[in-house]
């Protein structure tokens, strides 16, 4: 009876003493300086041919909603929903707040402003917690600096790699800590362009 509780303390230890990636935020091309003295920055999001953990993201909502559907019948079609809703009502609103307290710039649905940052996740990592263990979450994307009326015109070209989503505690729900992982993201890059 005494080894159960030795082995789970020992496995909790072992998760969180694990190194943590550092986020990298670097110019790939361009020059962001354009957004010099600019008020407003709109900002679009975008998931095309997004990779989740070793699959593509079809593969692995497909293999996730059947796996709690198998558990609970409707819960894996609910979580379904839920993956793709996270986006507008959690991911992308928590990046956009972090972003503006961190940075000159407001940054948002601003479709008249001059410019436009379109933020394309390439891979998330969502993570898990299952109380004894966890693994964080994190994300990668690639941000283009676009003028807002001619969105073809790429004036600055980011890398945004190992975004985390560190949380301790009741993070049991993928989207909390996905959503931190947007958090993290905006923070950094408002950084990272006010330099």
């Amino acid at each position: 009876m005494q080894l159960i509780p030795k082995v789970a303390a020992v496995l909790l230890l072992s998760v969180l003493c694990l190194p943590a990636a550092a986020q990298k935020i670097k110019l790939v091309d361009g020059d962001p300086a354009v957004l010099k003295d600019q008020k407003e920055l709109n900002v679009e999001f975008t998931y095309d041919h997004l990779s989740v953990g070793k699959d593509s993201e079809e593969d692995y909502v497909q293999k996730k909603t059947a796996e709690y559907n198998k558990k609970e019948p409707g819960k894996g079609d609910t979580w379904a929903k839920a993956w793709v809703a996270d986006r507008a009502s959690r991911y992308e609103p928590k990046f956009d707040e972090l972003f503006n307290d961190n940075g000159d710039i407001k940054a948002g649905s601003f479709p008249n402003a001059k410019y436009t940052l379109i933020f394309h996740t390439t891979f998330i990592e969502p993570g898990f917690n299952v109380g004894v263990a966890r693994k964080n979450s994190y994300i990668d994307a690639e941000v283009l600096i676009v003028e807002t009326a001619n969105k073809g015109k790429t004036l600055a070209k980011i890398s945004v790699d190992n975004a985390p989503g560190r949380m301790m505690g009741f993070d049991f729900d993928t989207g909390m800590r996905i959503t931190e992982s947007y958090a993290v993201a905006g923070k950094k890059l408002a950084k990272f362009l006010g330099k």
